[in-house]
């Protein structure tokens, strides 16, 4: 099939490229021109346009039997704020109409996120579940939120969507945002972060970024249309996350818990430094607001529907610190 992939030069974008191409079909990568498109694998057409540009679209459709719609600004705090509403919501928005204006096009595969199915605590939610839309921690949530309702409603007006729901995505890849177990532990065995976040209640659903590949393109071959499917993994707190990086790296657990009031504290100023410096923060204070739920999830669908199968986290964990060792940026 020929297919393109949004957000192609980022983190998920990037791996599901290679592997489809890897897989037989012809790749198209969307990449805004001031993208760095050097970690495209070899073989995939390179399409310059924005999501926020509908015109560039139609001419990257053209052709398409596919689109992958990967691409999300995905910060917890950017800041200006109408950024989540202009790429997460209009982006959808643009890619929906370029897609009913490419005759050829006969599948489209929307990357939300958990965030858009909303918080658990106390419990594990399924596709069932639709966010409240009442509170939300971050903006970019709140982006996805409304994104998925206009996903969810083109599906009843006929359009071919499959929505997929990532949770927290982690392994080898590049240090961006959507990589941000890799960039925590960098921060915990660099001595920067020596404690637990928090007093452990929080809850993630970490998944592997190749399953998750392998998910997407489960669901372009077999996902029936007008569904969704959670491509979560298993439901764990960061501080089983550091004691099982303390494990299998032979290395000390943290000894004391820093409180999220305090972590708050620091992302407020992170976001005041920011504001001067222009570099945009590993923890601002929306990020404490999602630790303070739980995001837990099943992922029971996919796996008997697209034959998901996602890997344990000691084994996942396990080649993500390896690799880190290897790129030198944590020691151990």
């Amino acid at each position: 099939m020929r297919v393109l992939v949004t957000g192609a030069t980022g983190y998920l974008g990037g791996r599901l490229c290679a592997a489809l191409a890897d897989a037989g079909h012809a790749v198209r990568a969307l990449a805004r021109p001031s993208s760095d498109v050097s970690g495209l694998a070899p073989g995939v057409e390179l399409a310059y346009g924005d999501v926020t540009d509908a015109d560039s679209l139609a001419a990257a459709f053209d052709g398409c039997d596919a689109v992958f719609h990967v691409a999300a600004s995905v910060e917890p705090w950017l800041p200006d704020p109408s950024v989540f509403h202009k790429v997460n919501v209009r982006g959808l928005e643009n890619v929906l109409k370029a897609a009913k204006r490419t005759p050829t096009v006969k599948k489209i595969v929307y990357t939300s996120s958990f965030f858009a199915i909303g918080p658990t605590d106390g419990y594990v939610a399924d596709e069932t579940q639709m966010h409240p839309g009442k509170a939300f921690c971050t903006e970019y949530e709140k982006s996805k939120v409304l994104a998925d309702r206009i996903a969810l409603q083109a599906a009843t007006e006929g359009v071919p969507i499959t929505i997929v729901y990532p949770g927290v995505i982690y392994g080898p890849g590049k240090l961006t945002t959507g990589n941000l177990v890799s960039r925590i532990l960098i921060e915990r065995f660099n001595g920067r972060l020596p404690g637990y976040i928090g007093d452990g209640y929080d809850r993630e659903s970490f998944c592997h970024v190749d399953d998750v590949v392998s998910g997407h393109i489960a669901v372009m071959e077999k996902g029936r249309v007008g569904e969704r499917y959670l491509l979560t993994g298993e439901n764990m707190s960061f501080k089983q996350i550091f004691n099982m990086a303390a494990n299998i790296t032979n290395t000390k657990a943290p000894l004391f818990h820093v409180p999220l009031w305090l972590i708050e504290v620091y992302g407020w100023i992170s976001v005041f430094v920011s504001r001067i410096t222009g570099k945009l923060p590993l923890i601002s204070y929306p990020t404490v607001h999602v630790l303070r739920h739980q995001w837990s999830y099943s992922c029971d669908k996919a796996k008997t529907e697209l034959g998901y199968s996602p890997r344990n986290l000691t084994e996942g964990l396990s080649e993500v610190l390896l690799w880190l060792k290897d790129e030198k940026q944590i020691k151990f």
